[in-house]
Order: structure tokens, then sequence, then C-alpha cells
């Protein structure tokens, strides 16, 4: 819709990532009119984002660090391309705030949050503090520590409490978490997840936060306008994970009483509306499950992965929403009345893993990979099909299935369906375990927390 967006100067998007977030861009810019342009490693020159795309660019060899992750050749491809804005979808580059003030400095439309919504975001310290000033429940947490200054680990350990929580204050998504439960496991926790988070980001930095053992994860989709007004779109829950990873989403998040919903709504817009916020993002909460008291853990300046779930449940796009709101183009909500969900949504991961050898990626080549066919009550995200390669080099999620109906049994019914009717070979996958997670009876009864899969992992893995 050159005609629709050119005139606020968007004609062509560069989507700056790879695979199935890729893809789903790329569908939103189809429908906005867009021309699109991708960017692909070596290993992924053949890729299903490179083909659904007008134009790619290649910028490196597969390891990430060495394509993916660099701003200049990815800055580079957007120049070539002629491209008017760049998406960077969710992991890679999307939170990097130097990153994004690039793009803007070279005259191009960042499709995601003010860089310094980015900064404030992603220092966990600096994000719990200002949760704190907009009136947002907060856990008990540490000072930041670095590698070369620990001391006073272990007052602060006692401070904080057991179990707890190593957390590496630069990053998020689970990356290099580690739990701790006796004050003398503290210090070999904090030197690993120090050295995996300055692997991983680029800063060793760790903070020590307060674990709470019976807890759901419930999460809240937000949208700012950039000018102090925002919008909830309603929460999901995340509590079914392994290795700190989610492996099931769903919404409305069972469990939750209509009262703490309300609450976490209203926190999660005094937030939003505080910082001025710009764009769609994710407000990440630990529900206490026997005293209902719910907590900020982070908040993610970005597309989540499960943000399919909320699209289903309110028809709305949220990254066409992204891109309007980039190129200054009217919305379809305004205000929080815009916002009308209905029924209920699940959304399962497919991994290319190894369930039962402690969820170790599979590679391979997809011999077969056939899902069912999309409808009304079924949605299938992917960025590959079949007889691809699925390496070592990026992360072995190969595709979601988003499962709506007018109920909780009616979404579950529909999502087993589709399970079974999946057909992948070539590698192994959790297909098999995600059908026993969603018929344990725990799950059934909507009771899961955060311990699910450790506690019932012995029945979880029975072939």
């Amino acid at each position: 819709m050159s005609g629709g967006l050119g005139r606020y100067g968007v004609r062509k998007v560069l989507v700056a990532n790879r695979g199935e977030i890729a893809c789903r861009v790329i569908r939103s810019c189809r429908t906005l009119g867009l021309a699109v342009a991708t960017v692909h490693s070596e290993a992924d020159a053949n890729a299903r984002h490179v083909a659904l795309a007008d134009q790619s660019v290649l910028i490196g060899p597969a390891p990430a660090t060495q394509s993916y992750l660099l701003a200049e050749r990815v800055l580079a491809a957007a120049r070539e391309t002629d491209s008017d804005a760049v998406h960077p979808g969710y992991g890679f580059l999307s939170e990097n705030a130097q990153f994004a003030r690039a793009v803007e400095a070279a005259g191009l439309r960042w499709i995601g949050p003010d860089p310094k919504s980015i900064d404030d975001m992603g220092d966990k310290e600096c994000a719990r503090r200002l949760a704190r000033t907009a009136g947002v429940p907060v856990l008990p947490g540490s000072e930041r520590f670095s590698p070369e200054a620990v001391a006073g680990l272990e007052a602060a350990g006692v401070d904080v409490g057991y179990p707890l929580l190593v957390k590496a204050a630069a990053g998020g998504g689970g990356i290099g978490m580690r739990r701790v439960d006796r004050a003398e496991d503290l210090a070999a926790a904090v030197t690993a997840t120090q050295s995996m988070a300055a692997r991983a980001f680029g800063d060793g930095t760790i903070y020590l936060e307060r674990f709470i053992d019976e807890a759901r994860h419930v999460e809240v989709q937000v949208f700012g306008f950039g000018d102090g007004r925002g919008v909830h779109v309603h929460e999901r829950d995340c509590s079914v994970q392994r290795r700190f990873q989610k492996v099931v989403e769903e919404s409305p998040a069972p469990g939750v009483d209509a009262a703490t919903r309300a609450a976490m709504f209203e926190a999660s817009v005094r937030l939003v509306e505080q910082e001025n916020y710009r764009g769609a993002g994710t407000i990440e909460f630990v529900v206490d499950a026997r005293t209902r008291q719910f907590f900020f853990l982070e908040m993610n300046t970005r597309i989540q992965v499960e943000h399919p779930v909320t699209e289903m449940n309110t028809g709305l796009d949220l990254v066409a929403m992204q891109i309007l709101l980039a190129a200054g183009a009217p919305l379809p909500l305004a205000t929080q009345t815009g916002v009308t969900p209905h029924g209920h949504t699940i959304e399962c991961r497919i991994y290319a893993e190894r369930p039962a050898k402690n969820f170790l990626p599979s590679t391979g080549t997809l011999t077969r990979f056939a899902l069912p066919a999309q409808d009304a009550g079924l949605r299938i995200d992917t960025g590959v099909h079949e007889g691809d390669p699925v390496t070592h080099f990026y992360d072995p999620m190969i595709a979601k299935v988003i499962a709506h109906a007018d109920d909780r049994p009616a979404a579950l019914a529909t999502m087993q369906a589709a399970l079974a009717a999946s057909r992948i070979e070539g590698v192994e996958t959790n297909l098999a375990f995600l059908q026993r997670v969603l018929a344990h009876p725990e799950f059934v009864a909507g009771r899961a927390t955060t311990r699910f899969i450790e506690r019932f992992k012995a029945e979880l893995l029975t072939s």
C-alpha cells in the first residue's frame, strides 16, 4: 500500500531477523501493502524468510555474531535496499538501543520503542526502580555485582532471602538465570551467570532476586502511543517453562482472579504512561500462587514470541500496529475501549529438541514437515519448510501452533488435535511432550505453576 503508507514516507521495510518472526513480520508488511527486504546469513541463503521477501542481502557467515548481530552490516543492507524503516523482530538486535539510535540517525524509521526506553528497561536495576516509581510491586532484590566487584555478595543473599535467583542485569529471556537454595552455592552460581551474561550480552553484571517457589508467570501485553497514553491488551500465562524458557502460553490466564488481573492491568498502564512508552511491549509479573500477590519481573521492549495469543484473542495485528505507529499513520485503536478480547487461546512452541535428554537441541534435515491447515481457530507461525536444515547456529524453535476457541476446554481440544495431526521427521521434537503437558490433570485444571515441568517431569517424559 505504497499509496497508503507511502504518503507517510514508508514504502519498504527491512526485516532485521530470520526464521519464524521474520516471516511473521513480512506477513503484516504485505497486509499493509509494503515492499520487504530481509537479511540472511550464508546458512540461511535458501531460508523461507528470504524466499518471501522482495530482496535479501547476505550479511555474513552462519554464526549470529558474524551476521545477524552485526549492526553495521544490517544498517548497510537497509541502505543498499533503499528501505525506509527497520523492524527488528525479537532477539538479535531488537533490544539494542545503540542499533535503534543508528537506524534513526540514518534517517530511517525504527519500528520499536524509543532507544531510551530500551536502555531503561534493559538495565534491570533501572527497570525495577522505574517500576517502583510507577507504584508497581517489585520483588526484593539486591544491587548489581560486576565480575570485578562482588564484595557484599553473601550479605546481599541473606537480605534477599533464599531461595533466590541470580539474574543477568543487562538481559532477559532467562539466559544464564540460576536458582540458588543455599548460601554456600551462591558464589559458584554468580560466577557461572556472570560468565554467561558476558558472552550473551557483553556485560557480566548480575543481581539477586527473591524466588517465589509456587509461582505463576503472567505477562501483560501493552501498547504505548509515545505521548503519555497507553493501553493494555490483556494478559498471557507463561508458567509452563523448561530451563526458564516458555513452552506453552495461554490467555486468559487460568487461576488468576479478576481483582488481581485488574490490578496488574492498572500497574502496567501506569508504567507505560509514566515512561511515555512507544509501541508494543510486555510487562512480566510473577504471581504468588498462594497469596495472589504479584510482582514486577521485567519489561520486554519488543514484540514477544507469544504475541499471537493476544492477536487471536483480540483480532488485533500487533505487528501492523507497530509499523503504523512508526510511520505516523492512524491506528486501529486509540483508547482502552478499542481492546475487546473474546474466547480462549493457547500457543505451543514446537522445538527441534530431545526432551528426554534435558531438552538438548536436535539438528538435521526436515525430511517431513507437515502441519495441519490453518483456519479461524488454528494459526501456524513458522519459518521453515520441508527439506530445510535445522542447525546448531540458531534457536531450535521451528513452529508455533496457536489454537483459539470459545472457551478453554475447546481450545485445548483444538490444540491436541493439531499436535496429533502434525508430522515432523528428520529431527527429534517435543510434539509428544507437548501433548502430555496439555493432557496432564494439573494443566487441565489450570493449576500449572513455573515448577510444573520440574515437578511432573517423569510423567511428562514417559513415552
